[in-house]
């Protein structure tokens, strides 16, 4: 029997993964943090994990090298959904996609007046068609790295970003002025691989959809 391919990234998602693969009896028999493995087995032979960057869940999942994974809401909205099915909301990795400025920048003032704002960002398509709704002129500067350096640079006059704590951008002298939506994480499926090996893929969606569930 073919078995199934999870792809998880490092850190915080694969470690909030856990309790939700466990309910569905797959326990990954090695910790990626420690490993150099990039494919785990897990304790079910017919599953195995694939240790992928962040952004490269839904790519994996879209193309069928991985037949699931669990991917932010803010890489799939960068991805698009094209290929894939997002049954459930696993309410964990939850973080707040926000606009944020320097301490005493005149945000209002500036968005009111309809001048062009500088704003970096790895996140172009939320933050396009965020300050688009709005009707903002906006120059968008993508950076891969730390956000908080870009005004404090002079490079942008303003950010978008994944805030959680709000630690890193007070000790920055930036405040977050804008919500801009919710973000946690989210199980993908890939459609073919759900109709292909549903008898393998179904009740592992049924045992996370339980285990999610309030």
């Amino acid at each position: 029997m073919e078995g199934i391919t999870i792809a998880l990234s490092k850190g915080r998602i694969f470690e909030e993964t856990l309790p939700l693969l466990a309910a569905a009896g797959i326990v990954p028999l090695e910790n990626p943090e420690s490993s150099r493995k990039l494919i785990i087995p897990t304790s079910r032979k017919d599953a195995r994990v694939v240790v992928v960057r962040a952004t490269d869940a839904p790519t994996y999942v879209q193309y069928g090298a991985a037949d699931v994974g669990v991917a932010g809401k803010d890489v799939l909205i960068e991805h698009g959904g094209d290929g894939l099915y997002q049954p459930i909301d696993l309410g964990i990795a939850r973080c707040r996609m926000m606009v944020a400025v320097p301490d005493g920048f005149d945000y209002e003032n500036a968005v009111r007046q309809g001048a062009r704002l500088r704003v970096a960002t790895k996140y172009l398509k939320i933050a396009r068609e965020h300050f688009a709704a709005k009707g903002v002129h906006v120059d968008l500067i993508k950076l891969y790295g730390s956000m908080e350096l870009a005004p404090l640079a002079g490079l942008s006059d303003a950010i978008v970003d994944l805030v959680s704590t709000g630690n890193t951008l007070k000790a920055n002298r930036l405040v977050a002025v804008e919500h801009i939506a919710d973000i946690s994480a989210r199980l993908i499926v890939n459609r073919a691989a759900l109709k292909l090996k549903r008898g393998q893929i179904a009740p592992l969606l049924a045992a996370i959809s339980e285990r999610v569930a309030p």
